[in-house]
């Protein structure tokens, strides 16, 4: 992630499929899966699918001419949507900028750093936390409509869990650009309220990230840095 030399400011169950009483099946590309209760088994993903995700994805810095349609966009958020969230309250909200006349608006509040990435990416998707979104909770969590006027009247609260939320649903939105077949580039580095100021004004609409998108060059991805080994992470009890 690229915080350009500046500073950033600033499910629990999405699955309402209904239990079947019967066994259903689902294809698989080489098997047929049982599909028990209305809900398909879990399955460990091939090599190529945990290498498009994870071993092998990087940050992506440069893209190619090739346009992003609205298409790919929206198969994009239909995969980051199911991110879990605290009692299901999905506080991300997702503006994609794919015109000349959105980049131009946006660039001029990244930092320097970052300005050209925008500039250059056929897509964009400005990430932000909507500061209403409790009023949802009736909808989205009925069973827990009473946490709406508990969180109005919590702030603070309220906050926390938005940021926490928001921030699993964020990394949910650079898994999907890549299961969808796009570079994902997440940059930090931003005035955050020069973006809400021209994009969100008379919004509860917060920025909180903003990530490229596109299909990477040859040159977009910088040489492999070293991660942690888990045994100086990872602890057993």
């Amino acid at each position: 992630m690229h915080h350009g030399g500046r500073p950033a400011a600033g499910v629990v169950d999405g699955d309402r499929t209904t239990p079947s009483t019967r066994a259903e099946t689902m294809t698989h590309p080489t098997t047929t899966v049982p599909r028990q209760g209305g809900r398909r088994p879990l399955l460990p993903l091939e090599d190529a699918g945990r290498a498009s995700l994870f071993t092998d994805a990087r940050t992506a810095n440069r893209f190619t001419d090739e346009p992003v349609s609205d298409a790919e966009l929206a198969e994009l958020w239909e995969l980051a949507r199911w991110a879990p969230t605290s009692a299901n309250t999905q506080p991300l909200r997702v503006l994609f900028v794919r015109t000349d006349e959105g980049r131009a608006r946006l660039a001029p509040h990244m930092a320097d750093g970052n300005r050209a990435r925008v500039e250059g990416a056929p897509a964009v998707a400005v990430l932000a936390v909507d500061r209403r979104f409790h009023d949802r909770i009736p909808e989205v969590m009925p069973p827990m409509a009473g946490l709406r006027d508990v969180l109005e009247a919590d702030p603070e609260r309220r906050q926390g869990m938005a940021g926490f939320s928001a921030a699993m649903q964020a990394g949910y939105v650079v898994l999907a650009a890549r299961a969808v077949g796009l570079g994902a580039g997440p940059l930090a580095g931003f005035d955050a309220d020069g973006v809400d100021a021209e994009l969100f004004a008379g919004t509860s609409w917060h920025a909180v990230l903003v990530v490229t998108l596109g299909h990477p060059d040859e040159g977009s991805y910088r040489p492999r840095m070293p991660r942690l080994a888990a045994e100086d992470v990872v602890r057993w009890a």
